[in-house]
């Protein structure tokens, strides 16, 4: 029987194909504080930066590829049955060819209308104000902000619960709600932690179900694939 792998990736995966993670040193999102552009709060007080940050992002994002990290996980699912958990909103994993990925933080490529949640359409430009909706109302980027539900956990954790095998690749899981995935692995999974300088947090701590690969996330994938060849005899 196909074992299940999770991975649950973040930025690291996307920084190699040249996406800047927009965050500085001090905290700031190009220049912004966080909560100017990625919160409830920024898009009432002013909703044009907001879209301004966003539209940034998404012409950048439609200029880089898929990179070898990305092809990498492809290939898993020749053997396995694999499912991507990522805390990233770009595309590259579905570009790459990935078929089962779940996004947590929402998509770049798509827009929400702001009167209904459930209203959402593929954004392959940029959003201004006045962009709006089939019911009249305001589009926003398709983005779970600071503040708001993440109204895909509840998936994300059951599919956490089923995995045989669990890869986290180019996040710290240091960010909550996030980071509380780890905690419904079960004692008996092998966790296998890809990150050149690794925080092992609380919830990973040093557990001797945790293999930890102190490399970059194309190169620890590939050390990967030739440790999972010889615990699932493949």
């Amino acid at each position: 029987m196909r074992k299940n792998i999770v991975v649950l990736s973040g930025a690291g995966i996307s920084a190699e194909s040249g996406i800047e993670t927009f965050r500085d040193a001090d905290g700031l999102w190009q220049g912004h504080d966080v909560m100017t552009v990625a919160s409830p709060q920024g898009w009432q007080e002013n909703p044009k930066l907001v879209l301004d940050f966003y539209n940034q992002r998404r012409r950048q994002l439609l200029n880089v590829i898929p990179n070898k990290a990305h092809d990498t996980l492809v290939k898993f699912e020749k053997i396995f049955n694999v499912i991507i958990v990522t805390q990233n909103v770009d595309d590259l994993h579905e570009r790459a060819g990935s078929s089962n990925v779940l996004h947590l933080h929402g998509e770049l490529l798509k827009a929400q209308s702001t009167q209904n949640a459930s209203l959402i359409y593929p954004c392959l430009k940029d959003i201004y104000l006045r962009d709006v909706c089939e019911l009249g109302s305001q589009l926003r980027p398709y983005i779970v902000w600071f503040g708001e539900d993440v109204p895909k956990l509840n998936e994300a954790i059951a599919k956490v619960m089923n995995a045989d095998i669990i890869i986290i690749v180019g996040t710290s899981m240091q960010v909550y709600p996030a980071a509380g995935l780890v905690s419904f692995v079960s004692r008996n999974t092998p966790i296998f932690y890809i990150d050149p300088n690794p925080a092992v947090n609380d919830a990973l701590g040093c557990a001797d179900n945790v293999t930890l690969i102190k490399k970059n996330a194309s190169q620890g994938l590939i050390e990967l694939t030739e440790q999972l060849s010889k615990i699932c005899f493949v």
